[in-house]
């Protein structure tokens, strides 16, 4: 065999090792690709349903919190329901307004009607359905004018309901018995320019009723 027919078999057998040995690396590196492509495939999947697993719990856990928020409200409406129930009841029990208010609102819508007049001094003389104004005494009733006394004081409240003066602008100049249970009071305002006789009568447990008022010509009281 000649130098040139060894040398070209040498040069097949080393190319075609190369040849074996790049496929062998191909086939290495394609197996290692293979493996990372599954494990990527098992762990990534695994993690993801993992996660998935997680969030469940999350969401019947934000389930239930919504649930105790709406119970909770439930029971505060149901609470505050209970309590504007009762202090509705509460209200409904308790007068809004109290009787001397009530008498003075009455009073104000009492229409009155003209009066036969007791002497010639009367410019005006009229009658009214009035309501007593109420008292504070119990027991049997005697009538006191004694000035500071609950009596005297209840006369000047029934006088000033009838005559529209407040009991500040108000001067009172006389009190006299009426009869049984009644009495005639003349009082004006304090700048003297309208001087009143007005009629009383008590009620007991209610106090004193005006039944006529008589606008005078002149204060015949004046004097005394």
């Amino acid at each position: 065999m000649s130098d040139m027919d060894k040398n070209t078999r040498l040069n097949k057998f080393d190319k075609r090792r190369k040849t074996t040995k790049s496929i062998t690396i191909l086939l290495i590196v394609g197996a290692v690709l293979i493996v990372v492509i599954l494990a990527f495939w098992l762990f990534g999947g695994g993690s993801n349903k993992s996660d998935n697993t997680v969030e469940e719990p999350l969401e019947e856990s934000s389930q239930i919190i919504i649930n105790d928020d709406s119970k909770s409200n439930d029971e505060s409406k149901n609470s505050n329901t209970k309590e504007d129930k009762d202090a509705t009841n509460e209200e409904s029990d308790s007068p809004t307004i109290d009787d001397e208010e009530d008498t003075e609102i009455d009073n104000e819508k009492v229409k009155t009607e003209p009066a036969e007049p007791s002497d010639n001094n009367v410019e005006e003389a009229y009658a009214g359905d009035w309501k007593p104004v109420g008292t504070e005494q119990t027991g049997p009733h005697t009538t006191t004018y004694d000035e500071g006394t609950a009596d005297r004081e209840e006369m000047k409240q029934a006088v000033s309901v009838a005559t529209g003066l407040a009991t500040t602008d108000m001067i009172e100049w006389w009190y006299e018995n009426g009869g049984d249970q009644k009495v005639i009071a003349t009082v004006s305002d304090n700048a003297q320019t309208a001087t009143y006789r007005v009629f009383l009568s008590w009620n007991d447990g209610e106090g004193w009723q005006p039944t006529k008022v008589e606008k005078l010509i002149e204060n015949d009281r004046n004097n005394r």
